[in-house]
């Protein structure tokens, strides 16, 4: 697909996130035309093109050496070479190696051209009947369990859903926090969307722990419903109340049993042993 411009074009390209029959037209005819495909994983990819019956070379472009080759293929892209971009499946950018290329593609006035298609994000989001369109992505949450809990910490007055990615060994613990620090709200978890084996499971933060307290396989997408909006009713019973004050996320197990034994004229010691039960402390 070389030519006699100046500099090439870098097409960053949507593959199949399972299901083969999803692969677009336009997809195969750029991955075929193309002087280079970079790809985060060479044998994956490999697999692809020869479905397609494609010999265009491939080089690798994954995440740890990403800053050092984007800067090889810039000069690649400078020197006239068209040059594709994929991950092992999905968009590229989205969680996945592309966004550095990009940057510096963009910025060396070299022209980046989208050739849409699968997304694990979009594809859950279509089929999780949400009411509005507004929701927060964060990607796959930090692998480490304190950069995780500060991350979610961060997010659990948001009123929006929450969608994360996750792998099959982390989403127990992930739920795990979930529910210690969002409370247990609604959520839904799909794994291997578009494959034979594809999951779609939905409940109480507390049902699908129970639900992946076995091996699983696959990618996972998650997504937990946001805080509840504060203009909720107030309840007057002990253990509702707990569970309110814990999911508004403003005050701590402390303060609200406090607060708690003062409307029902407890016993602050006996409100903060049954909010210790029901707060789910990690």
């Amino acid at each position: 697909m070389t030519s006699d411009r100046h500099q090439g074009t870098l097409y960053v390209v949507a593959t199949p996130i399972g299901n083969l029959a999803d692969i677009s037209r336009r997809m195969e005819l750029v991955l075929a035309d193309v002087d280079l495909i970079a790809c985060e994983d060479t044998r994956h990819t490999r697999k692809l093109l020869s479905h397609l019956n494609i010999k265009t070379p491939l080089t690798s472009y994954y995440r740890e050496k990403e800053q050092q080759k984007a800067k090889v293929l810039l000069h690649k892209l400078l020197d006239g070479q068209d040059i594709a971009v994929v991950s092992d499946a999905g968009t590229p950018g989205l969680s996945d190696p592309g966004a550095v290329l990009v940057r510096a593609a963009r910025s060396a006035g070299i022209t980046v051209t989208p050739v849409p298609g699968p997304s694990a994000l979009a594809t859950a989001i279509s089929v999780a009947g949400l009411d509005d369109a507004f929701f927060f992505f964060g990607g796959f949450p930090p692998a480490k369990n304190g950069e995780r809990k500060r991350l979610f910490t961060s997010l659990k007055t948001l009123t929006c859903p929450l969608v994360f990615y996750e792998s099959p060994h982390r989403i127990h613990k992930t739920l795990q926090h979930c529910l210690s620090i969002f409370g247990d709200r609604r959520a839904q978890l799909f794994r291997e969307l578009t494959k034979l084996h594809e999951q779609h499971l939905a409940g109480p933060v507390s049902e699908l722990i129970k639900l992946t307290s076995h091996k699983i396989r696959g990618e996972l997408v998650l997504i937990v419903d946001g805080r509840p909006e504060q203009n909720q009713e107030r309840p007057d019973n002990l253990d509702d109340l707990i569970v309110w004050y814990r999911d508004r996320g403003n005050v701590s197990l402390k303060d609200a049993a406090r607060i708690i034994a003062a409307d029902l004229d407890l016993s602050r010691s006996k409100v903060y042993q049954q909010a210790l039960s029901l707060w789910n402390i990690d």
